[in-house]
This record gives C-alpha cells, sequence and structure tokens, in this order.
C-alpha cells in the first residue's frame, strides 16, 4: 500500500484513494461533505496529554517523535488497522496543521510505512 499524507484542506483528488483523517479532533471550518473520509481514525492520531505537549513546537520535534512512536507501539493500533485494510493500494493521512514538515502525519506515514516492510 502506498501512503501519503495531505492536509485536509487540500481538495480531494480520485489519486487520494482511501482517505483517512488522523487528527483528534475536527478541523475548523471543515465540512463532512468537503473532508469526503473514508474514515476518521482518532486511535492513530497522538494522545491529547502529546498533542498539547508539542503544540508544533518545532524544539520538541524530535522528542514529539519519539514519544509518538513509543504510543503507537504501546497502542498497536497502526498493526491492526494495516491488516484490516490491506487491499486498499493508496491511503492519504490527512491532517489540518498548517505546518507541513512538523505534524504527527510525517510521524504516522514512517511509521505506517516501516510496519508494512515486517509484515
Amino acid at each position: 500500500m502506498k501512503i501519503v499524507i495531505k492536509r485536509i484542506y487540500d481538495l480531494p483528488s480520485p489519486d487520494d484513494g482511501y482517505r483517512m483523517l488522523i487528527d483528534r479532533l475536527w478541523p475548523r471550518g471543515m465540512t463532512k461533505e468537503k473532508a469526503s473520509l473514508s474514515e476518521w481514525n482518532k486511535d492513530l492520531s497522538p494522545s491529547s496529554e502529546l498533542r498539547i505537549w508539542f503544540h508544533q513546537n518545532p524544539d520538541l520535534w524530535h522528542d514529539f517523535a519519539k514519544k509518538y512512536r513509543e504510543e503507537l507501539d504501546q497502542q498497536d493500533f497502526g498493526k491492526k488497522w494495516l491488516e484490516a485494510h490491506r487491499q486498499q493500494t493508496v491511503t492519504t493521512l490527512l491532517y489540518a496543521a498548517n505546518n507541513k514538515i512538523h505534524t504527527h502525519a510525517t510521524v504516522l506515514q514512517q511509521y505506517l510505512q516501516d510496519l508494512q516492510l515486517t509484515m
């Protein structure tokens, strides 16, 4: 499965495949119709505590990424999600943050790609 990331505010495309929102909070100003979601998966998003601690502070980026991967390992939702969605050829992870570099979506994308290699 190809896993890509995209801001939810960008227009949906047929190339997006399975569109999954990976934010714990619903994006401001976004309607369900405009979002065109296949799934809203809060389980794969960072915990509220971790999200608040990080709050997109680039200085904490490496610590955030490490803690987020630890959360994902503990919960094991990534492996379960991949097993349930094997048939998807493309999955687009959607997020709302303005910062395209320091976002949990990049961590989750790499995490899921790494998991696929071990399955």
